[in-house]
């Protein structure tokens, strides 16, 4: 029987809905950890509780902790795969910074709820039972961090959540799932065709991210450089476009050698370099702008961040936007 180490991080898969006034709250107890019988079905469960925190209390640092715990018991004991529980808002955020900074084959696997324990209809344990099949299965090996909920299997650098409340949430733009779990089958039908790790033990610089409007104005850009930010993303108008009002500060803040990343703010699509207006790719990138191609705005910001914090920036910044 394979080794699953399981890790705790809160989120609404380990909450509760209050009866008196309907808020879905923490619980002093995480209600998963007793259902551990179940898991023992498909694999020895090592299980761990990093925190219990609702998703959007997460940031970098919990995420370098939970890097940490992964790294630590790999290298005191063997395990065959990890599985993190964890809320949905900034799962993907998550899972793409593991995908990033861990150098390891065997499957690391987040997933999660939309419905609380305690609700009708809640999703959270078949959630993790399916997490722990992928976990173990051997296909899952060498395909980078991947995510589970509701019968999917997703890379962590395409998966976003895409609805608010709906059990579905989790989707793939333009590209889809790599697999899918049924009753008694976990099928991979294709997998990410390349990865690089950028490994890392701080997480110090800070990264400001903005979404381009049309008129936007400079001085929200301008701000981030007084107040020391050490990098920037862009979302993006389109292909790759931003405001002409925005040309000259960005041109200003790239010859302080601010790096900015820009990423499309469309849903589908990548960003590239094909207007040659004020404004537009072209000059951006003549600029010194960098595309960051099929990103999305939340995990640029990440990999920018990884990238400034990596002992060869440069090199770090020439890969990980390359991917």
């Amino acid at each position: 029987m394979k080794t699953i180490l399981l890790i705790h991080t809160g989120g609404t898969i380990s909450m509760q809905m209050q009866a008196e006034t309907g808020a879905v709250v923490p619980t002093d107890s995480n209600p998963l950890t007793i259902e551990a019988g179940k898991l023992m079905e498909y694999a020895t469960i090592i299980e761990k509780e990093a925190f219990n925190l609702p998703s959007p209390h997460i940031t970098p640092k919990e995420m370098l902790i939970l890097k940490e715990i992964i790294e630590q018991t790999m290298s005191e004991q063997h395990i065959d795969g990890v599985v993190i529980t964890h809320g949905t808002d900034t799962l993907e955020e998550t899972a793409y910074f593991l995908d990033l900074t861990v150098d390891t084959a065997i499957p690391i696997v987040l997933t999660g709820a939309m419905r609380s324990s305690n609700e009708v209809g809640s999703d959270g344990l078949y959630n993790l039972l399916s997490a722990v099949k992928v976990a173990i299965a051997d296909d899952a090996k060498g395909k980078g961090v991947i995510v589970v909920l509701n019968d999917e299997i997703h890379t962590a650098v395409n998966v976003t959540k895409t609805h608010s409340s709906n059990v579905s949430t989790f989707q793939s733009p333009q590209y889809g799932p790599i697999g899918f779990i049924s009753k008694s089958v976990v099928h991979f039908h294709h997998a990410p065709i390349k990865r690089a790790i950028f490994p890392i033990s701080t997480v110090e610089k800070n990264v400001a991210l903005f979404k381009v409007y049309a008129g936007m104005d400079p001085d929200l850009l301008k701000a981030t450089v007084h107040l020391g930010y050490d990098g920037i993303v862009l979302e993006g108008l389109g292909q790759g476009n931003v405001p002409p009002s925005l040309v000259s500060t960005i041109e200003e803040i790239l010859q302080k050698e601010i790096p900015i990343v820009l990423v499309s703010r469309c849903f589908n699509g990548i960003a590239q370099d094909v207007y040659g207006y004020v404004g537009g790719g072209k000059g951006l990138k003549q600029a010194g702008v960098i595309f960051a191609h099929g990103l999305n705005g939340q995990k640029a910001r990440l990999a920018l961040l990884i990238a400034l914090n990596h002992q060869e920036q440069t090199e770090a910044m020439d890969q990980i936007f390359s991917i």
